[in-house]
């Protein structure tokens, strides 16, 4: 891989990036991938994923971590960024991640995995429970620590026989599951229940605009608990709340739905400017919602005013996945600043169900603040970033300059929200459709893809979208709060866009001292953030 620098040619993989929070490095023995390091054939293949837990090891070093890579799924022990900053760095035997020598390691005949969740309330150094969705329908319950398969569901695919698209625990549960297939429908599991011999009858609990939640009719208790049917197309992703209170679903229709996931009520929706929305994912508050997809876009969410307050371009094809930062994302208002910090599974880990409401509460208060009479500041950023098919890295920061506009929101007029910090990239630019170097056509890995947005494309873009929407009430949302046109809300500049991988990218988590990428040739990489890596030395000739 290259480093970093100027003049180099615009396909180069890069091994560092700056923010204004300063360098980010790859450590490259901390790249985890198939024991043999060569690069995944991934044609015809679902999409590499990743999850961690903390099993809460004595030895300090508890993370573990699980990925697949085709017909393939492993378990490892994670040596991140602490981990190296324990050993000398000089010794890269020591230090670099033992790929020979997995925890455990599976390979499934006739299907393959494609997502899989850990159960952080029940993990301890001798078992977890993980959750394994496959291609042909079925999920798996494993202990990868004991190599244990305890039970497998819709085993003869009697529920649902198509794809798995997400599946992820109940948050504050030990036994409650949710899963995901591109049928386009939901299924709420109970692991000590069977799923039963026969194909479930149900019964309609709720229903509203384009979605319906049945129950299963049963004299015992079997799984289904629940159905939901939402939208049209696959159901590509899910993601729960902070406080565990409402479910956020992207579905290829492109729109987003935000449930009331006890009472099974919509609480509002928003729909993509064209094309299928791909991933979604929410502020550690709960304020905000992003979701990415097939226009290229990612779409910054209200909760509390269910309308879109801006979209970020930077991806010149599918953005594949979105997440905040907990790290970098702060509310300050005159005390030292309040970052929110750790992986999703820790926040779960460090907040009891339901308590959450406190830490969220607490970050609403502070930022109500922002339009009383009260003299001390309110200073407010939210970092989170994309990953998408074009093999890029785009960070975004968004600004109480977005968050909370002093005046009504004028097309006509320029803002410049941020300051430029030490010669690098815009810290927050909002960005009303200025003029930039047009780009190839060639260089757009997707013909329908949103490539270059300018006040002049605009037009031909609202064209294209209609043309190419299946029904016209789809065509009918341009244009409304549902889906405002390019020029009706700010559009931001990432900080950062950077190229990474040679195949597309489709792992993006944050921790607490580093960032973990994947990409679709099977190699997990991790970014220390700035200040903690113990040696500022290159690593580049590190084991690989």
């Amino acid at each position: 891989m290259a480093a970093e620098g100027g003049g180099k040619e615009m396909n180069e993989i890069k091994t560092q990036f700056t923010t204004r929070e300063g360098v980010y490095k790859l450590l490259t023995h901390s790249e985890y991938s198939r024991p043999n390091r060569v690069p995944f054939n991934s044609q015809g293949s679902n999409p590499v994923k990743v999850s961690f837990v903390n099993v809460n090891d004595q030895s300090g070093n508890g993370d573990r971590i699980c990925f697949n890579v085709g017909r393939e799924l492993y378990f490892y022990i994670y040596k991140g960024v602490r981990k190296v900053n324990k050993i000398d760095c000089r010794d890269h035997s020591r230090a670099a991640a033992d790929l020979s020598k997995p925890i455990d390691k599976r390979i499934y005949k006739g299907t393959q995995p494609t997502c899989h969740d850990f159960n952080p309330l029940t993990a301890t150094a001798e078992s977890v429970s993980l959750l394994v969705g496959f291609s042909a329908g079925q999920v798996q319950l494993i202990d990868p620590i004991k190599k244990e398969t305890s039970k497998l569901f819709n085993e003869e695919r009697l529920i649902d026989k198509s794809r798995v698209t997400c599946v992820r625990w109940v948050p504050g549960s030990e036994s409650l599951f949710l899963v995901a297939h591109s049928s386009g429908s939901m299924y709420l599991y109970n692991v000590e229940n069977t799923c039963g011999t026969t194909a479930p009858h149900y019964q309609l609990l709720k229903q509203g605009e384009n979605y319906a939640v049945h129950t299963c009719k049963s004299k015992s208790a079997r799984n289904p608990l629940l159905r939901w049917t939402v939208g049209e197309g696959a159901l590509n992703e899910f993601a729960f709340s902070p406080d565990g209170k409402f479910l956020a679903c992207a579905s290829q229709d492109g729109f987003l739905r935000v449930f009331g996931f006890d009472a099974a009520e919509l609480h509002g929706t928003m729909k993509s400017y064209f094309g299928g929305l791909l991933c979604v994912c929410w502020s550690p508050d709960g304020r905000y919602i992003v979701a990415g997809g097939e226009d290229d876009l990612v779409t910054v969410w209200s909760f509390s005013d269910c309308r879109v307050i801006a979209r970020g371009h930077g991806h010149k094809s599918w953005v594949s996945v979105v997440a905040f930062d907990h790290c970098t994302t702060s509310v300050e208002d005159g005390d030292p600043p309040a970052e929110f910090s750790g992986s999703d599974e820790d926040f779960h880990e460090q907040v009891p169900f339901g308590a959450g409401r406190d830490r969220t509460n607490s970050a609403h208060s502070r930022l109500s603040k922002r339009n009383s009479t009260d003299s001390r500041p309110v200073s407010v950023t939210y970092r989170f970033g994309s990953v998408g098919q074009d093999t890029q890295l785009c960070l975004w920061d968004l600004t109480e300059d977005i968050l909370f506009p002093h005046l009504p929101f004028n097309p006509n007029s320029h803002t410049d929200s941020a300051f430029i910090a030490s010669g690098v990239s815009k810290f927050a630019t909002l960005s009303l459709h200025e003029s930039r170097k047009e780009r190839h056509e060639k260089d757009h890995k997707r013909n329908h893809s949103m490539g270059h947005i300018s006040s002049k494309s605009s037009d031909k873009l609202n064209q294209l979208s209609s043309a190419r929407t299946a029904k016209a009430d789809a065509a009918k949302t341009l244009g409304t709060t549902l889906c405002p046109r390019m020029e009706e809300v700010p559009l931001l500049e990432p900080l950062v866009c950077k190229k990474i991988a040679h195949e597309r990218l489709t792992v993006l988590i944050f921790l607490e001292d580093c960032l973990v990428t994947a990409c679709q040739e099977g190699f997990v990489c991790t970014w220390a953030r700035p200040g903690k890596v113990v040696s500022d030395r290159p690593l580049e000739d590190t084991v690989m």
